[in-house]
């Protein structure tokens, strides 16, 4: 039965919590209030990323909240902008220089780049370096589809701990959740909610609101949940670790009210079935400097 504190290993042995608190779009100023109301409500993995623009927001945070810093996983990433051996490693250290920290837990590369692979391999290169340094606990990445890790098992012998999708019931992945189970990998659900189907609506894609779904509002009725919380226990029943956002205390805590219930096995494959197909963010195929242009600074 899970709790708030429940974890899942990585390949390496390392635990990594299964329910984490993201900051994407988090202002700075909501950003040290909104992850110290988290660590209070008793998140312990907290995910951020060079691009965010909030690492050192997500520092002072962490060192406000009273807590151990050994009792704290946290996550960023290194942005495309920053691929390449040398301009890795400066990027990992530009990120620890913000966040205040000596260690980092998981570390991961944005998006695969496959436009640019050579430069990608270097990101991957200079990861390892640092994991084995013990700089990093753990490295993985985000945005993978089977074909870049495989490319990346070719001149590796570390493979990714984490693979970071979207992944919300309109967009299931389940093929992917499947590759990564024979590859020890474990998935990592952001935009869990289906929020990307919203702040991507300029998009043409599939835009109808996860969190008004009448199947998922029917299940949340009978368990006197809100159809975000059997989102949630949704994700962790199928082995995902999620990191939902939210900057309101009351929906913070209540998205890490988890743990008091439990979803059927029919309750499971009708939330399953909500599948669409259809993704909400981009294709990782699309993930290039063309695409995205942000340039992270110092």
């Amino acid at each position: 039965m899970f709790n708030i504190d429940s974890t899942f290993t990585l390949n390496n042995g390392v635990k990594m919590p299964a329910l984490g608190f993201g900051v994407f779009q988090a202002s700075p100023e909501e950003t040290v209030t909104s992850v110290k109301e988290a660590i209070r409500a008793g998140y312990r993995l907290i995910d951020t990323a060079s691009v965010y623009g909030n690492e050192h927001e997500v520092g002072e945070a962490i060192r406000q909240s009273g807590v151990d810093r050994n009792d704290l996983f946290v996550t960023t990433k290194v942005w495309i902008s920053e691929y390449g051996y040398d301009d890795t490693l400066y990027g990992f250290e530009r990120s620890m220089r913000k966040l205040g920290l000596e260690q980092l837990d998981l570390y991961l590369m944005h998006w695969p780049v496959p436009r640019d692979w050579e430069r990608s391999v270097d990101t991957w290169k200079a990861m390892v370096r640092l994991y084995e340094e013990g700089r990093i606990k753990a490295i993985g990445v985000s945005n993978f589809e089977p074909e870049h890790i495989e490319r990346l098992a070719q001149i590796s012998s570390v493979l990714p701990a984490v693979n970071q999708v979207e992944l919300h019931p309109y967009f299931n992945q389940s093929d992917l959740r499947a590759y990564h189970k024979t590859r020890g990998i474990i998935t990592q659900a952001w935009s869990p909610l289906g929020g990307v189907n919203i702040y991507e609506s300029a998009k043409n894609h599939f835009t109808r609101s996860v969190l008004e779904d009448a199947v998922l509002e029917g299940i949340a009725s009978r368990h006197g949940k809100s159809t975000a919380q059997v989102i949630l226990r949704w994700h962790l029943q199928h082995g995902t670790a999620v990191i939902p956002k939210s900057v309101k205390p009351a929906r913070i805590a209540q998205n890490a009210d988890l743990f008091d219930f439990q979803l059927s096995d029919e309750e499971m494959l009708a939330i399953d079935n909500l599948n669409t197909g259809l993704r909400g963010g981009h294709v990782p195929d699309e993930g290039d400097r063309n695409l995205f242009p942000a340039v992270v600074t110092d």
